[in-house]
């Protein structure tokens, strides 16, 4: 991964642990209410990607030990990790592309339901992505994958060959002149190996894409519905399909790429296509970028239009995230593919420890706030979800009070310890287990290998029932945490009453009962 060359190490902190009372009458305790949107509070746990499926995308029962863990710590809402809106091959990740997949999917939301009593939502991303390819040995990629056209051979002088010996001929010619003969994109398929991008046109399926995709994630959508959801999240952000066509740097000439509006256009269309085919009473948000964080990229100033174009559309919730493109990542090793989170974007999506004067923690915080500004300036109150290391009651309380956003999601810190909400709420934060940001999942990640954390990962591997990892050598989700009797006893007396109760905005009478989804600018814990 890209490092900042201040190189200041920051360490994270349990930060301000509230009593009891102080949580529960904290703002990130309070209900929030707009729309289908109903949550028991304001903790939100993002998208993550644990490579716990299997080659068809289907549910495991790793995936469904994973989601149940987190639900155990009783968050206001989970959202699940992308999942393919095309039936696909896409490795080990989930897949909502068929009707066949709604079974599993129903399981996953059941499980989560009943292990967080009745008190936590849980949306599923839905996501498009484009092909891209492995970096190819050179020999193989002048054998097999470079087109041999006439330009080419005519910039190496290779016309009168026949097609092996031209070949060959290439690939003997070595790297100088490879960089000079090649055209920019065989040159990139050679170094990087084959990315397609939507400002490929000639390409007659990148072409359709905006025929094709409002009706596809309106199939996801209605899926999700069916498998008990309580609602979607669009995935349009980062380096897949739905993020290029907002990016600065989409130039489609077709109506969909140039100007703002036709950036917009085709995200807007699929939020209308999805909203149609599952109603208003069902949750449907989206995730894209603050900032994308690359040259020649979309700037905040583009974020704040999307967003206001977002929230007159309807949206119920916008999450905002920055960076993780393809764009600047790191040249992959051979028989490698190229990762987003490698370049400095990336670095801006995932920091860690080691960083520069500004730090791993909040990052995003003040385009956020930005955002969110510019749509209640339009008199709208769609909630704004912000992450990016968020690790802490006090930091979070303090988002919340200043108007950054109205939901905080923490997704290292919730992997770290996924009990961090549920033992803040009791008057427990000290023994909170903190993330450290030293981004040992993100490498995980990186590999392809089932994701854990090091606070937690090699700890009682004896317990009985213990699933482990391919290795074995770490455990896959975190020991359960058991407070004392008398706080079972509580959690779980009739929660569908508590949650129904705490929901209703006129019973919490320091939330403003004209506007139940604004925040308040002081914060009794803080005080």
């Amino acid at each position: 991964m890209w490092k900042p060359p201040e190189r200041i190490r920051h360490l994270s902190s349990r930060g301000l642990t509230p009593s009891r009372d102080q949580a529960q009458q904290s703002l990130l305790f309070s209900p929030l209410c707009h729309g289908p949107l109903t949550l028991h509070h304001r903790t939100w746990v993002p998208a993550m990607v644990p490579w716990r499926s299997n080659e068809e995308g289907e549910l495991t029962d790793e995936v469904l030990e994973w989601y149940a863990r987190f639900a155990q710590g009783r968050p206001g809402a989970i959202v699940v990790e992308a999942t393919g809106i095309r039936d696909i091959p896409s490795g080990p990740l989930l897949r909502i592309g068929d009707d066949r997949y709604v079974d599993g999917l129903s399981r996953l939301s059941r499980a989560v339901h009943t292990a967080s009593g009745g008190h936590t939502r849980l949306f599923i991303q839905l996501i498009d992505f484009l092909r891209i390819r492995r970096r190819p040995e050179p020999r193989v990629f002048f054998e097999r994958h470079l087109a041999l056209t006439p330009a080419l051979l005519a910039r190496a002088g290779l016309e009168q060959l026949p097609e092996a010996q031209a070949r060959q001929a290439l690939f003997a010619a070595g790297p100088e002149n490879w960089r000079i003969w090649l055209g920019a994109a065989d040159w990139e398929s050679l170094q990087f190996g084959a990315r397609e991008r939507v400002n490929d046109l000639h390409l007659p399926h990148i072409r359709q894409l905006p025929a094709e995709l409002p009706g596809l994630f309106a199939a996801a959508g209605k899926r999700a519905k069916d498998a008990g959801f309580d609602g979607v999240e669009l995935h349009y952000a980062h380096a897949y399909t739905m993020a290029s066509f907002l990016s600065a740097t989409n130039t489609r000439d077709d109506g969909y790429g140039g100007s703002r509006e036709e950036r917009a256009r085709l995200p807007l269309e699929v939020y209308a296509a999805v909203r149609a085919a599952t109603g208003k009473d069902f949750v449907v948000g989206c995730r894209y970028l603050a900032e994308e964080c690359i040259a020649g990229g979309s700037s905040l100033d583009d974020s704040l239009w999307f967003g206001r174009a977002f929230a007159r559309a309807g949206m119920d919730f916008l999450s905002l995230s920055r960076g993780g493109k393809f764009d600047d990542a790191k040249q992959p090793a051979i028989g490698q593919a190229a990762y987003p989170y490698t370049g400095q974007s990336g670095y801006e999506c995932m920091p860690q420890q080691w960083s520069d004067h500004l730090g791993p923690f909040g990052r995003n915080r003040a385009a956020t706030r930005s955002i969110r500004q510019a749509i209640r300036s339009d008199g709208l109150s769609t909630p704004i979800v912000c992450t990016g290391g968020i690790h802490n009651f006090a930091m979070a309380e303090a988002m919340l009070a200043e108007g950054c956003c109205d939901l905080v999601g923490t997704a290292r810190q919730s992997l770290a310890d996924p009990d961090w909400a549920l033992k803040t709420w009791l008057g427990r934060a000290e023994e909170v287990r903190t993330c450290e940001y030293t981004n040992y999942c993100e490498g995980l990640d990186q590999k392809h290998k089932q994701v854990t954390c090091q606070l937690w990962d090699r700890k009682d591997l004896n317990e009985p029932g213990l699933r482990l990892s391919r290795d074995g050598r770490r455990r896959l989700v975190a020991p359960r945490w058991k407070p004392e009797e008398e706080l079972q006893f509580e959690l779980q007396s009739n929660p569908q009453s508590n949650l129904q109760s705490n929901l209703q905005p006129d019973l919490r009478p320091r939330l403003p009962s004209s506007a139940p989804v604004a925040t308040p600018t002081s914060s009794p814990a803080l005080s």
